[in-house]
């Protein structure tokens, strides 16, 4: 019977220091996912955002990479020619 007593008192002492509290958001309280249409206008505006910084930095990525090497690069140097022979 001593094992039944401390088995209880151990869940006892458990469940008194552990908290079963609900987190600060949850599915069923999210504002985002209320309505369908504030759901969508999340995921769209999200998708958008993202794919904005993407192609952004990807752009400046290019760009360091090749330096020296693109049309926007070299260019002066054949427009300055161009005018030259006429």
């Amino acid at each position: 019977m001593s094992g039944v007593n401390a088995r209880h008192c151990l869940q006892a002492s458990l469940s008194s220091r552990i908290s079963f509290t609900r987190p600060p958001l949850t599915i069923d309280d999210s504002a985002v996912l209320r309505s369908n249409t504030t759901m969508l206008f999340t995921v769209f505006g999200a998708a958008f955002g993202l794919q904005l910084a993407f192609d952004t930095s990807s752009d400046k990525i290019w760009d360091r990479v090749n330096r020296g090497r693109q049309w926007k690069d070299i260019k002066h140097r054949y427009m300055e020619a161009a005018e030259d022979d006429e």
